[in-house]
């Protein structure tokens, strides 16, 4: 009997069932229901499958992969009032569920959950200016989610800290903290907190009280708010920075449904909603709001009717509401790099670039080849594009492209160009100068045919630069090619396409650095005894 794959998005855990494939639209003609009529009654349905009662599975023909969501909008529509919001009952009942009828464990649930709120902090947040995170975690399942973010941003790249009170004995939390110490992440008492937390961390994480938290907090947890409330109020009045503050689905102090009742809460700058936004939620107003976590089963969201934002690509996380406006003149990077010293560089700057390149592939970058290349037809005109380098040596830098494309037709006018490297994980810039030729016909030939079959139809479909009437077009002659080819003959390379080698009379490595102070070591070739020779110079920043 074939089978249904049927894909299910938990609340902190994602699952896939294997169940008999039955057609709903054919379900009396299947000959296993026939001689078992009861296969699907309440009485004989397993404990997972009475939860789905009254929710349509819906089978992708061919694929058998089934998928319910929770709302057809696009992510551009999710604004703050588009997202359900909800009460405390329900968030305990859907946590009931996941750890219920759809078998979550407590683990599961705080290790997506924790995941999410490191995630969330990373998309806004880089370690480059916010590095020292202390993260403040309640005796209860909240203070199990920091304990896990601090683990996971730890990997991220920051230095993260705990203060985590009031611990709680169960082996899980024991656990987690085992996993922090082997680290080497320290746990700092109250008592070991410094009087101003601006002085000594860049984010702090109230993961304190959760969704399920009663009443008001007890000692030393309402000293821990006071001081966060204080924190924002002395700064907003002198206008120094600050710490910035995450709270875990509820900001610490809050009603979980009417807010910050008395005003004794704490006022966050990032809040991150897990499972779905709270009630309380809808009174945030911090300019960054994420949705943790892809833990929401289908079935749930459906029992109740749940509108949530689709999550990108792999993400754990995903923003509510549209991003704070941003004056783009404020924009600035505090770059934080070793220094780059002139008696540091080796005396070829071809080594130098593939010392920083290897550099760059070890740091595992995405495209660390990307380069912008610049180019200057004989209208005087500049353009750049980004290309991929495909080879350097002594001899200059290879790339491979179309000779009749709009660079191509500015080379053989002015065979002089500029390539860029930019590796941002670096602080880190190339910058290289010098004659373009074309590279022999032996060596387009080889490389062309060592990229993927479809890359080498694409480039004879291509007729780059030229205008064409539609996508549509460029697919029909790729279908041509590729029907033509299917027998795994040999592709011809087309004749106006190759590659180009620059060979360079100038570079620039540049390694950005605190307050502007950028290390800028330029190499410019002057003849020493009639031998070309490199000589190193700094230029200001």
């Amino acid at each position: 009997m074939r089978s249904l794959m049927v894909q299910l998005y938990g609340r902190r855990r994602s699952m896939i069932l294997t169940l008999p494939f039955i057609s709903p639209y054919n379900i009396t003609n299947s000959p296993s229901l026939i001689h078992n009529h009861n296969y699907f009654s309440t009485n004989h349905k397993p404990p997972f499958l009475q939860f789905f009662s009254g929710i349509l599975l819906r089978p992708t023909i061919g694929s058998f992969s089934t998928t319910i969501t929770s709302s057809s909008k696009t992510m551009s529509n999710f604004d703050s009032d588009s997202v359900t919001y909800l009460k405390q009952q329900e968030a305990v009942e859907i946590d009931e569920t996941l750890m219920g009828p759809l078998g979550f464990s407590v683990d599961q649930l705080m290790e997506l959950a924790g995941l999410s709120v490191a995630t969330s902090i990373y998309e806004v947040y880089k370690p480059g200016e916010y590095s020292r995170v202390l993260t403040i975690c309640g005796p209860g399942n909240n203070g199990g989610d920091g304990l896990v973010a601090a683990r996971h941003l730890h990997h991220f790249g920051y230095k993260p800290l705990v203060c985590y009170p009031k611990r709680t004995p169960k082996p899980l939390y024991a656990g987690l903290v085992t996993q922090l110490e082997a680290l080497s992440i320290p746990f700092l008492s109250v008592e070991d907190l410094p009087s101003d937390f601006s002085k000594d961390f860049d984010i702090l994480v109230d993961a304190m009280f959760g969704f399920s938290f009663h009443g008001s907090p007890r000692p030393p947890f309402d000293d821990l708010i006071q001081r966060f409330i204080s924190l924002r109020n002395n700064h907003n009045q002198i206008g120094q920075k600050r710490p910035v503050i995450v709270s875990v689905d509820i900001p610490s102090g809050w009603h979980v449904e009417e807010g910050d009742v008395n005003g004794t809460g704490i006022k966050s700058d990032m809040l991150i909603s897990l499972t779905a936004p709270k009630f309380c939620a809808k009174k945030f107003r911090g300019p960054h709001h994420f949705l943790g976590g892809r833990f929401v089963p289908p079935a749930i969201a459906e029992k109740y009717k749940l509108i949530l934002p689709p999550y990108p690509g792999t993400s754990m996380c995903v923003r509510i509401g549209k991003p704070p406006q941003i004056d783009i003149s404020a924009l600035r990077e505090n770059y934080i790099s070793p220094e780059f010293l002139e008696d540091q560089v080796e005396a070829d700057p071809i080594n130098q670039f593939r010392k920083w390149f290897d550099d760059a592939l070890a740091a595992s970058l995405k495209e660390p080849n990307a380069m912008a290349l610049s180019t200057v037809g004989k209208d005087g005109k500049p353009s750049s594009r980004i290309v991929l380098l495909k080879g350097f040596d002594k001899d200059g830098f290879v790339w491979f492209t179309n000779y009749e494309s709009q660079k191509g037709r500015a080379l053989s006018e002015n065979p002089h160009a500029s390539i860029l490297f930019y590796w941002d994980g670096l602080n880190r810039q190339v910058r290289v100068e010098g004659y373009v030729q074309k590279v022999s016909d032996e060596e387009s030939e080889q490389y062309f045919h060592s990229r993927p079959r479809g890359s080498q139809i694409g480039a004879i479909v291509s007729k780059q630069s030229t205008v064409v009437p539609g996508r549509h077009v460029l697919h029909e002659q790729y279908k041509e090619l590729e029907q033509k080819y299917a027998d795994g003959s040999v592709i011809p390379k087309p004749k106006n396409w190759g590659g180009y080698r620059l060979t360079p009379n100038l570079f620039e490595f540049w390694q950005g650095q605190k307050s502007r102070l950028h290390d800028r070591l330029q190499y410019v070739p002057h003849d020493i005894d009639g031998k070309k020779q490199w000589k190193v110079e700094r230029l200001a920043p």
